[in-house]
């Protein structure tokens, strides 16, 4: 049988055959066969791997053993012989047998979708928080799954699979990978404490935060770089941006709110990712105001946007303030069946190089985390009272009448709640 080995002196070039198994199952889902396998090519060459050719199986259910069937395994396996390939992807999850099995009977590194997108993360992790949230995911997917892996830790070098963790410490027993984890998990909990402390300091200091989400490569940290001028990563592939970056953004009023750029979604992200990034996703959740950005140039973007929002309601955020901001209007070809809706309170259609979009957005973010209007009849000579209204909203009109001092403001909903309460402790006593 021919072994595979790589020469640890260089960098390894993964050539794969991608691998998809559509059952009646997998019709009757959210998600395309088609376009997940094709979402498949785009994730294996962002890491960096050559895609030799697809295949697909029709079955009626997975083969609890070869997971496309026996038959189809010798089919993969001439193919793969006769392209030279070194790794065979599958686009859905596989146990730890069908690994194995598959490895023995191809003699090939075997990946699943779910360890491709690990991987990438693992590309991709550069701050220490990212880094251990991406080690935590990849541990707590391979330790049911060790006994599947053998010959995958064995092989020499690296390529997809071998990153993060690392070959030695995978090889060890389950209970230092179980230690290893509850370590892991101990320096998260210490992350989401001085995370939600954070959090905390900004809502007392009555700074609203504004957070973009979408489905992974919307353009949502080009959004961020255009409206905050934001040195951030910014690239046409998947899981661009990885590590959660926050600027000031300036709205038209002069008032300065915190926008936060998070990790794009994708359907089937990993369980055991999601769980690892909870703390950093959180802040979504302590978000005022949602910024769904969505490619509008994407033949997929409903599917796409139906994945980020089964995202959000996993995360308790489905119920945040939201605004759908349908980007990459420049590339989009409307064919008269597929428009995109008009621009609204709840939407906006925008290309993210365009300045007047820019603007109309920004003015947008400032309508929708505006509150009620308000006049305040305040003495002339409490200047503290006066400077108290100030700060609990947007004052767009003041007129004096006699000793008094009348004052029109636009609240905003989470400076009323830090400030408005002396206000109104005012006028209640008069």
């Amino acid at each position: 049988m021919r072994q595979t080995t790589y020469d640890t002196d260089t960098d390894l070039h993964d050539r794969a055959v991608l691998v998809s198994l559509v059952t009646p199952e997998v019709k009757r889902g959210s998600a395309d066969p088609e376009h997940s396998l094709q979402e498949l090519v785009n994730l294996a060459e962002t890491a960096g791997v050559e895609v030799l050719t697809t295949m697909t199986q029709n079955k009626e259910a997975r083969d609890t053993k070869w997971f496309i069937g026996k038959g189809k395994v010798e089919e993969l396996k001439a193919l793969t012989e006769e392209l030279g390939a070194t790794t065979a992807i599958f686009d859905q999850e596989l146990s730890g047998a069908q690994v194995r099995n598959l490895e023995e009977a191809l003699d090939l590194k075997i990946i699943d979708r779910t360890q491709l997108i690990l991987d990438i993360f693992a590309q991709r992790a550069k701050t220490r928080e990212g880094i251990i949230q991406v080690e935590l995911a990849q541990l707590s997917y391979l330790l049911p799954r060790l006994s599947g892996h053998g010959k995958n830790l064995s092989r020499l070098g690296g390529g997809i699979g071998t990153r993060g963790p690392g070959e030695t410490k995978l090889e060890t027993d389950r209970r230092h990978i179980r230690d290893r984890i509850s370590d892991l998990k101990s320096v998260l909990d210490e992350v989401v404490r001085h995370r939600t402390l954070h959090r905390e300091r900004r809502r007392k200091s009555g700074v609203q935060q504004v957070a973009l989400v979408g489905y992974t490569n919307a353009g949502k940290s080009t959004l961020l770089r255009e409206l905050t001028s934001a040195d951030v990563y910014v690239e046409n592939q998947l899981f661009a941006t990885l590590d959660p970056t926050s600027r000031n953004l300036e709205l038209p009023s002069g008032k300065e709110v915190i926008l936060t750029d998070t990790v794009g979604f994708i359907q089937n992200l990993p369980h055991d990712l999601v769980a690892a990034f909870r703390a950093t996703l959180e802040e979504v959740c302590e978000a005022d105001l949602v910024l769904h950005v969505v490619d509008s140039s994407s033949p997929m973007r409903d599917e796409q946007m139906a994945v980020v929002d089964k995202i959000l309601g996993d995360l308790g955020a489905s119920d945040k303030p939201q605004l759908t901001i349908y980007n990459k209007i420049d590339l989009f070809n409307a064919d008269g069946s597929d428009l995109m809706p008009a621009n609204g309170q709840d939407t906006l259609v925008i290309s993210a190089f365009n300045a007047g979009d820019l603007l109309r957005l920004r003015e947008t973010i400032q309508n929708k985390l505006s509150g009620d209007t308000r006049t305040f009849v305040l003495p002339a000579e409490r200047g503290d009272l006066i400077a108290l209204a100030y700060r609990t909203g947007e004052v767009t009109h003041q007129e004096i009448d006699g000793d008094s001092l009348l004052l029109t403001v636009e609240l905003n909903k989470q400076d009323y709640e830090v400030h408005g309460y002396k206000l109104e402790a005012y006028i209640k006593q008069q």
